[in-house]
């Protein structure tokens, strides 16, 4: 029976700094002299500004200034693609006169305290010259230009017309905003010419390279600080204008500067998840045989930016099909630019494509699951690549039977539980599998711990953990006694904490470095007098090994041997290191299609006496190769699930079309899913390493739990209702009858 602690159910490395408060997050680091800023934000969706009236603001007691494009040197621009950079929007804080959206910065008072700060941003002054926002689909003018996205093979618009049975359906995901408990914040500080930022982020490293490119700086001098995250869900993959502003403000006062994201803005000025709407038409043999698949999305942007929810690539790779078309037009509105948000792009397209499936096996007389096994793709349809590892199939059986699906009766309505008439549902789950470039470095101190380092960051979902799991696997020094060091632009280069590729990215790299460190102590075992195992010159050194943290001949137990540290101590040193970097396996990606799996199976319970709609069962089965620690993937997961029911069932953040404000910009009234609202979950891995990504076989799993939970959930709908809702978020009043108010 293996006792590796890799695939164990580890507690988390980090959990008692947490649960005990001593965890430093961006604004919990104490900086002396500390000014506190306050955005002023638009009242207005799009306007120009004519004037900014803050005397009054700045003669209340504490104001230190009131920064605006009238007094502030202009911030540039990041370099985005030219310098592999990329900023939440690509215009700066203050670049013109204009506004683009609601919420948008123009204006920033700073004053010794918070409070005094707010008091004073509500006496500023903004005088615009107004013009009506466009803050709705129907407002935007039609689709310039080609698409954005556009592939075809086969000829789908023939094979769909000879089709035997065809299926044709819009489906509207609205827009959802990310909201970690954690606000966006940034405290900056300038020493001469360094820049030094605390700061909530998935990705030091380019915050880094943004900020000193919107500064003016060589990367160099600007450091980030981001030991831990409140969570951010894509939210926080990318600078937005609180950080440029809070450097340009420490910048003019000469002191340390925070600035920190009101909640309501945090609905406005640091992203979210477009509106798609997608219509999918599918055309299918009398037996349920794929002829073609069309998927065409229209999703709005901002005014100054250029995002692409990228929905149609599952479509093109999840089933097999020859004819496939596929396109997706940009328009633009008065909103604040979209970013990615936990599973961009595959999320809200399998909310259409699974719907569409669903629907299909519905006319066809098909159960779902047999529909997807009749279509199931044994190689990736577009590059027609084997997988890398892909045991979707087993997804579909482990599912079907821990759930029970063969006493599913299809019949809608058929199913009670006491006055509750259920309804089951299920959809696929697809995810790419990406692999990036990380350089780690492990240290072997002379007290017998171990340090790991690397500027990555972690995000609450377990990297601390994994790296000191590989460390403690690789040398057998007891968890406890491996530091971890991470979120800090001075150490090693690491990757962006997004599309669920830390673990596959960094495991080649703890690992390598790992065994050069152990190395190290073994060189230094033979070469020490001293050592037991020291090798005089011209004599044959033993063969020598390191177990549970002792070094020892190979063909002798460990205890036979001494610990780590009295090599070192012995040799007089105090630490050997070990470090590595590697990076994307090109030669593989040319050779396979790497993606994650997986089933969702949902119950809901439709209770009309009282009219209430409620989820009552959930089971994900995940295929994502080897889970490098089970507690925390299991709670990365569930997460994820509870996050679908509340994009299915709940989320929607609503434009007030006169002036373009979320009119739901709290948590009041923009609802997520709450304890409540979220049953007994359980979730089931089927394991098998993928060890063409890397030598652990785990590929990520940080969004493929949300996938195809909204699908899942509009199926069991249906079967418990019999009404069909196409459009998110699913509401008590769909399945009454009732007259939905337009979103778009």
């Amino acid at each position: 029976m293996s006792t590796s602690i890799i695939g164990a159910a580890v507690n988390r490395v980090d959990g008692p700094l947490k649960v005990s408060g001593q965890a430093q997050y961006a604004v919990d680091h104490k900086l002396e002299n500390l000014a506190y800023g306050v955005g002023v934000f638009s009242t207005m969706g799009n306007a120009r500004v004519v004037r900014v009236e803050a005397s009054d603001a700045q003669g209340m007691p504490g104001v230190l200034a009131v920064l605006h494009r009238g007094n502030t040197p202009p911030l540039y621009r990041p370099a985005e693609r030219l310098e592999h950079s990329r900023a939440g929007e690509i215009r700066p804080p203050f670049e013109d006169d204009q506004v683009y959206y609601y919420g948008q910065y123009v204006a920033l008072v700073i004053a010794n305290t918070l409070e005094q700060a707010q008091a004073a941003a509500d006496k500023v002054r903004v005088q615009y010259d107004v013009r009506k926002p466009a803050v709705l689909l129907s407002e935007a003018p039609a689709p310039q230009g080609p698409p954005r996205v556009h592939s075809t093979r086969g000829d789908a618009a023939g094979a769909f017309e000879s089709a035997a049975v065809k299926l044709d359906e819009t489906y509207t995901v609205p827009v959802e905003v990310h909201n970690p408990m954690e606000m966006h914040a940034t405290m900056a500080h300038w020493e001469g010419e360094n820049l030094t930022l605390y700061v909530t982020t998935q990705g030091v490293l380019n915050y880094q390279k943004v900020l000193a490119e919107v500064m003016g700086i060589p990367v160099e001098n600007v450091r980030v600080i981001s030991p831990f995250c409140g969570s951010g869900f894509g939210g926080k993959l990318f600078p937005w204008p609180e950080s440029m502003l809070a450097a340009l403000g420490a910048q003019h006062l000469k002191r340390p500067v925070r600035v920190q994201v009101p909640r309501s803005m945090m609905f406005t000025t640091v992203g979210h998840r477009p509106l798609t709407q997608q219509r999918v038409r599918l055309g299918a043999t009398a037996d349920g045989q794929l002829v073609s698949m069309q998927h065409d999305v229209v999703q709005p942007t901002s005014m100054v930016d250029e995002y692409v929810e990228y929905c149609t690539g599952v479509t093109k790779t999840l089933y097999a099909c020859e004819n496939v078309e596929v396109r997706q037009d940009l328009v633009r509105l008065n909103v604040g630019t979209p970013t990615p948000m936990r599973g961009p792009g595959a999320v809200p397209g399998l909310v259409a494509l699974e719907s569409a499936m669903n629907e299909l096996a519905e006319k066809l007389g098909m159960d779902p699951i047999a529909l997807r096994l009749k279509n199931y793709a044994e190689t990736d349809p577009g590059s027609k690549l084997p997988y890398s590892s892909k045991h979707l199939r087993e997804c579909y059986q482990k599912g079907a039977e821990q759930f029970g699906w063969a006493k599913r009766n299809p019949k809608v309505g058929s199913m009670r539980r006491g006055n509750e008439i259920l309804g089951w549902g299920m959809a696929s789950a697809i995810w790419d599998a990406g692999r990036g470039g990380a350089t780690v470095r492990v240290r072997l101190n002379s007290d017998g711990t171990a340090r790991a380092s690397c500027a990555t960051q972690d995000i609450g979902t377990g990297t601390y953990t994994i790296f000191a799991q590989v460390v403690t696997e690789k040398t057998g020094i007891v968890l406890d006694k491996v530091q971890v060091v991470l979120g800090d632009s001075t150490l090693p280069p690491g990757p962006t904490s997004g599309g669920s590729t830390v673990t596959a990215t960094v495991l080649p790299a703890i690992a390598k470095a790992t065994d050069q460190a152990v190395q190290r102590v073994l060189q230094a075992a033979v070469m020490t007098p001293g050592s037991p195992f020291f090798a005089p010159h011209g004599t044959q050194a033993p063969k020598v090994a390191m177990t549970n943290g002792w070094v020892h001949e190979v063909d002798k137990p460990y205890s036979s041997g001494v610990p780590f540290e009295e090599i070192l101590i012995a040799r007089r040193l105090a630490a050997l290191d070990g470090e590595a970097t590697t990076g994307p396996d090109l030669a593989n990606r040319e050779r396979y299609a790497f993606n994650s799996f997986g089933a969702q199976f949902m119950e809901v319970a439709w209770d009309p006496g009282i009219a209430r709609l409620r989820v009552s069962r959930a089971l994900t089965v995940i295929d994502a190769g080897k889970i490098i620690n089970r507690k925390a993937g299991t709670n990365q997961v569930l997460g994820a699930v509870v996050m679908g029911i509340g994009m299915a069932m709940f989320e929607e953040a609503i434009y007030d079309p006169r002036t373009g404000k979320p009119i739901n910009n709290n948590f009041a009234d923009y609802l997520v899913a709450t304890n409540a609202d979220v049953p007994e979950l359980e979730c089931i891995f089927v394991e098998y390493p993928d060890y063409h990504l890397n030598e652990y076989g785990a590929r990520g799993i940080g969004e493929i739990g949300l996938a195809g939970v909204a699908p899942a959930l509009a199926m069991a709908i249906y079967h418990a209702t019999g009404v069909r809702v196409r459009t998110l978020p699913f509401r008590v009043e769909d399945v009454l009858g009732g007259e939905r108010a337009t979103i778009v």
